[in-house]
């Protein structure tokens, strides 16, 4: 039986690509106040973000409870006796720490395995479509799981936000918490480091951000896979998705929108890639 694999909705997997390869997605949940929507299960990144453009109260977000886990978990074991969880940084989220707890209450002899990504949106949803892809390939729940923990330190996130305001309201800036003075002029761009934003530099233009995004990608000599994101802004993505075409094909570069529950932190204006390296 092949592994299954699950993931959260943070590693913002599209809809599509989680069927055709036969990926559980786990949502977060949003709050508005004290409306709770699932994450674009009960609320969709369109709706969101319009509410976030005109509303002044703050979302917040919050983990899956442990049950929720157990009851895919149980779903899962119908079909395959192996599976590999793959969650958001447990910097940035309880979630692994959900995902641990319902491991401990599955009493039937499926073998889970959890992996703590260290990463956020696609900077581990890449590692999950490769995950997928292995275990579609026949790879046992030992290989899956020894392919994503070796390449967890090949994949490489830079993140360009219009503000700092939203990360900083929601108690995840994290190592970046010295650009929070900045000029309003200037735009933060960061990175994911030890499981936890960290800044990378400041840039006077989202063009100024691009050309560094461009800047970093050409240092990659051989690239597995890119993906780009954007929280409301598709036709930056894109532009950014053109001026990347030159190192990735544009037809094999991923397209996502930062999910809502990550949306709370980005804000809009956000533009983010991820870069796989290629396996040596």
């Amino acid at each position: 039986m092949a592994v299954k694999i699950v993931t959260d909705s943070t590693s913002d997997i599209t809809s599509d690509l989680a069927q055709e390869l036969g990926i559980t997605v786990i949502p977060l949940t949003v709050f508005f106040g004290h409306e709770s929507f699932l994450d674009r299960v009960e609320i969709s990144t369109d709706d969101f973000y319009n509410r976030l453009a005109k509303e002044s109260i703050f979302p917040t977000t919050t983990q899956p409870a442990p049950g929720v886990f157990v009851d895919v978990y149980n779903k899962l074991t119908e079909e395959t006796d192996e599976i590999l969880t793959i969650v958001i940084s447990s910097k940035l989220s309880g979630t692994y720490q959900s995902a641990t707890n319902a491991k401990n209450m599955i009493t039937n002899n499926c073998r889970i395995e959890i992996i703590d990504s260290q990463n956020v949106a696609m900077g581990f949803g890449l590692l999950v479509i490769a995950a997928a892809q292995a275990a579609q390939g026949g790879a046992s729940l030992k290989e899956v799981t020894d392919l994503v923990n070796k390449r967890i330190s090949h994949s490489h996130m830079v993140i360009y936000f219009e503000t700092l305001k939203y990360l900083a309201k929601g108690g995840r800036v994290g190592k970046a918490q010295g650009l929070l003075g900045s000029m309003l002029s200037i735009k933060p761009i960061l990175t994911m480091k030890d499981g936890e934003f960290s800044p990378m530099t400041r840039v006077r233009s989202k063009v100024a951000g691009m050309e560094y995004i461009r800047n970093f990608v050409a240092g990659f000599p051989n690239i597995d896979k890119l993906a780009i994101e954007h929280s409301t802004t598709p036709d930056d993505a894109d532009k950014l998705a053109d001026i990347l075409s030159s190192f990735v094909p544009r037809e094999s570069i991923y397209h996502s929108t930062v999910s809502p529950v990550l949306g709370a932190y980005a804000g809009p204006g956000a533009l983010a890639i991820t870069v796989l390296e290629a396996e040596k």
